[in-house]
């Protein structure tokens, strides 16, 4: 049984055959259901894949590329929303999703991956020598991350901190403290000392949130330079506890009473353990975060944060990549969520 056959004993062209598989956007979804109902009846499984591919030029395949593993990504709160984004618009056009870990491929891109009808890169690249190696002729989309010559997407990250910072400070607060998230140059897992390099804006987002943190201090009367920070390597609870068990250990009058986090997980991770010393929230210690995701809206006390769209971001990365939108940068807007944890 072949796609002509099957459109002959349904009457029908082989173009709306093919869509019925390839693109299901383009039938009424009771034909496509006709057409497809009638195929296992027959015995058909769809287009070859491979015939097609070697007869268009395409594979129909998007890969993203993670800067993460891909158990982190797929466990991350943030990344996850924005691969659902990406899978929403290639399933309604009948494109594949290869999944691809920057850290786990190094500086070589697996042969799979060079079938690819386009890449979008999500998160700052352990090696840019790996973005070398991509088909130059290929649609390229970063997200959270700019790539020379090629389309971004990125959340307004300064003016977001700033607003969640000034909203913050507007209470008196007389020790404030940041937690960073990659920010040194040079791996740490700790306090950041005042000689150590940090990374530009350009390779990662955290340097555009602290900007917005320090003017707010700023105008708040606060010396930044003299605000204690902190860095943290991954964004999970167990590489958070050890950096922020001890700032909750320090006595009254040394401990933060106001730690601005420049991720939900880090601000939910400080909560957490806050909580388990007696700390009162937000009486002795007030705490802000960034993302909105679920787990720190629907917890009591509720996680003052900044909410980013993240399953738009992906939404948008793909239509740019299936050229459904043209390829142009993007600074999409946050929301300032107030919750119990900094009122």
């Amino acid at each position: 049984m072949t796609l002509k056959d099957l459109a002959r004993e349904l009457g029908v062209s082989t173009a709306t055959v093919s869509n019925a598989f390839n693109r299901p956007d383009q039938l009424s979804p009771a034909l496509r259901e006709r057409i497809l109902g009638e195929a296992r009846r027959l015995g058909y499984r769809g287009p070859d894949a491979k015939a097609r591919s070697l007869r268009t030029g395409r594979s129909r395949i998007i890969a993203v590329i993670l800067a993460e593993s891909l158990t982190y990504s797929l466990n991350d709160a943030v990344a996850s929303e924005l691969l659902s984004g990406v899978a929403e618009v290639l399933d309604a056009q009948g494109h594949t999703l290869l999944l691809l870990s920057a850290r786990q491929m190094q500086s070589e891109l697996p042969g799979a991956a060079s079938m690819a009808d386009g890449y979008i890169v999500y998160g700052l690249m352990p090696s840019q020598s790996l973005l070398e190696t991509l088909p130059t002729q290929a649609p390229l989309v970063a997200v959270d991350f700019d790539v020379t010559g090629r389309p971004s997407i990125h959340v307004d990250d300064e003016h977001a901190c700033y607003t969640i910072a000034r909203h913050a400070l507007r209470r008196a607060t007389r020790r404030p403290g940041i937690i960073n998230l990659r920010l040194t140059a040079e791996a740490c897992n700790g306090p950041i000392a005042p000689d150590q390099r940090l990374l530009s804006a350009e390779q990662t987002i955290t340097r555009s949130r602290l900007t917005g943190f320090y003017r707010a201090l700023d105008e708040a009367g606060h010396d930044p330079a003299a605000v204690p920070m902190w860095n943290i390597e991954e964004n999970t609870f167990e590489v958070c506890a050890p950096v922020i068990e001890p700032i909750l250990d320090l006595p009254d009058d040394k401990r933060p009473d106001l730690l601005l986090c420049v991720s939900d997980r880090i601000a939910l991770t400080a909560l957490t353990l806050a909580e388990d010393r007696g700390l009162r929230i937000p009486e002795d210690l007030r705490l802000t975060g960034f993302d909105g995701i679920a787990e720190g809206q629907y917890r009591a006390p509720r996680l003052t944060t900044v909410r980013q769209d993240s399953v738009e971001k992906g939404r948008m990365a793909a239509r740019m990549i299936l050229g459904l939108t043209p390829p142009a940068s993007s600074l999409l807007s946050t929301e300032l969520l107030i919750g119990d944890s900094c009122p």
